[in-house]
């Protein structure tokens, strides 16, 4: 089907001898919001390393073809990391400065002087904006994004959230997510796989997040949230 842009099947992941992802198999639709759920050391971002072609796997991985495909990962824990402006920043990837204005835009960072900033003097939510804009550089079809909201407070999160929508919407993108902020997914995924290694469950948001299989894949008690949208 046209409408299927990746297809995995019976992916396993081995590093160093540990099994970190076991039999996993799914699909993913063109313009739709696919959810990686799951703990600590479940196997989330090798799971995109191995769909980018970064690990070795056994089993398949069928990308449709000629896709333009960006990654942005999580956020550092501090910009203070960064000597940079934001303008030598896309000079990293070779972004031309007319392009560099029209992504920033489009992610709400719109003062006239934007480029001569320096990444060091961003809040973390300008920062994390400032990396979704970097993952739109190209017009890319698939944006997989691991933790966008790392280190940012609710309000920020929610805004950075929001933004993902409307650009999903906008540009048409087939988004891979990963999260730990289950207050958002009902308003964002489509689709969701809790991830331990093994897929514990998966499906539509509204049948995959119960309260069973939140507490199976977390392990104890947790708070569920439930969103109308």
């Amino acid at each position: 089907m046209e409408n299927i842009i990746l297809k995995v099947r019976n992916l396993n992941v081995e590093l160093a001898g540990e099994k970190i992802i076991e039999n996993l198999n799914f699909e993913v639709k063109k313009k739709e919001t696919l959810v990686i759920l799951g703990p600590n050391g479940a196997g989330k971002t090798v799971l995109f390393r191995t769909l980018l072609g970064f690990l070795p796997f056994k089993g398949e991985i069928q990308w449709q073809p000629e896709l333009k495909i960006s990654y942005v990962p999580t956020g550092l824990a501090s910009t203070k990391e960064i000597p940079l402006t934001i303008k030598e920043f896309f000079d990293l990837k070779e972004v031309t400065q007319k392009e560099a204005i029209k992504v920033l835009e489009t992610v709400g960072m719109t003062s006239s002087n934007i480029l001569e900033k320096r990444v060091a003097f961003l809040s973390s939510g300008q920062f994390q904006r400032l990396l979704v804009a970097w993952g739109l550089t190209g017009n890319p079809q698939v944006l997989l994004f691991d933790e966008p909201t790392a280190g940012i407070d609710i309000k920020g999160q929610e805004s950075i959230y929001l933004l993902l929508n409307k650009l999903r919407d906008k540009r048409k993108l087939t988004i891979l997510l990963i999260t730990h902020d289950l207050s958002i997914v009902y308003k964002l995924a489509d689709y969701v796989i809790c991830l331990n290694k093994k897929a514990l469950c998966q499906g539509p948001v509204l049948e995959v997040l119960t309260p069973q299989h939140l507490s199976q894949l977390y392990g104890g008690e947790i708070k569920f949230y439930q969103h109308k949208h």
